[in-house]
């Protein structure tokens, strides 16, 4: 595995000042040489193809200069050879024949998204070709834990920390990290459920925050080798897919008026109590069991019921 090596180029302002002064010094070689052609020719000539080859050392001597910008690093290559990374911001030069690939050490961010299949005419071929093309922001559907489709997507923020590995170890780095992002993301939806009544289950809508951690330490742990830190990853949207969206928004209705009519009845029960409880307490009336019983029918049916209720009157006596 290749790693990062510093490099410390000249400084392309010390060189500079050479470079131009040089082109005049070959011009008026180039213009004595032609002078020469009259009065010894061999001389005249020689000196004209070393001035244009000169000439042409010159041309192809700007290509040492470069430049780098803040945040950007510039990989050297020498005939295939990695001699380092320059990352000091500044003017700089190095050998001619040495290759320099730029590579952004900005912060990037990117959402999961689905590949969405094309048919492609080939122009040479007239023939019909299939393609993929990428497309960002859409959800991934993947399956919870109970099985149920989701759709599901994520927010990953990184950035390269080493550009050797970066740049020598995977073919694209970029690609890379957002195909090793969406199987992160895959399979940690699949190990954990959409929802759950269980407070103290974890689930992808009531733990968000923490499945948030836990997508940023897989996709770190992927991409350890390929000189990637992944700064942040959150889940920017979950939902249920819409075959089943409807299905369980009943569920979840059905769970929440279950829940809100035990809340109720506990309540009412406990109502119930302390209205008895203060009855005996402060002797107001003296109520036989069979009087209970109805006091406390009626009064769960007043504290349960979902209308107004309407009272009756009774005429008869207490006795009877």
């Amino acid at each position: 595995m290749i790693k990062e090596i510093s490099l410390s180029p000249f400084s392309g302002w010390l060189l500079l000042p050479i470079q131009l002064i040089a082109f005049p010094i070959i011009l008026l070689c180039f213009v004595f040489s032609i002078s020469k052609v009259d009065s010894n020719q061999v001389v005249g000539i020689l000196g004209i193809i070393i001035c244009v080859f000169l000439f042409l050392l010159w041309l192809f001597n700007w290509n040492g200069f470069f430049v780098v910008n803040p945040n950007e690093s510039r990989v050297v290559l020498f005939f295939g050879r990695y001699r380092g990374s320059v990352r000091a911001v500044g003017f700089h030069y190095v050998n001619p024949f040495s290759s320099k690939k730029r590579l952004s050490l900005r912060i990037r961010t990117f959402e999961t998204g689905a590949q969405s299949i094309s048919e492609v005419k080939d122009p040479t071929s007239g023939r019909v070709v299939v393609a993929a093309k990428r497309g960002r922001g859409h959800p991934i559907k993947v399956n919870d834990l109970d099985g149920n489709p989701i759709e599901i997507a994520a927010v990953v923020v990184w950035r390269v920390t080493d550009t050797a590995e970066a740049l020598f170890n995977v073919e694209a780095f970029d690609q890379y990290v957002e195909t090793q992002s969406e199987a992160a993301l895959r399979n940690l939806a699949s190990h954990y459920h959409y929802d759950s009544s269980d407070d103290s289950a974890m689930s992808l809508r009531g733990n968000t925050d923490a499945v948030g951690e836990k997508l940023q330490s897989e996709i770190s742990a992927r991409l350890s080798k390929v000189g990637i830190d992944i700064l942040e990853a959150r889940i920017s949207s979950l939902a249920y897919a819409p075959e089943i969206a409807a299905a369980m928004l009943q569920r979840q209705q059905a769970g929440a008026v279950v829940s809100a009519r035990q809340r109720i009845v506990d309540g009412a029960v406990g109502m119930v109590e302390l209205a008895l409880a203060r009855l005996e307490e402060k002797k107001t009336v003296e109520l036989n069991s069979a009087q209970k019983a109805l006091l406390i029918a009626n009064l769960l049916v007043v504290l349960c019921s979902e209308r107004g209720a309407q009272p009756v009157v009774s005429t008869s006596s207490l006795q009877e």
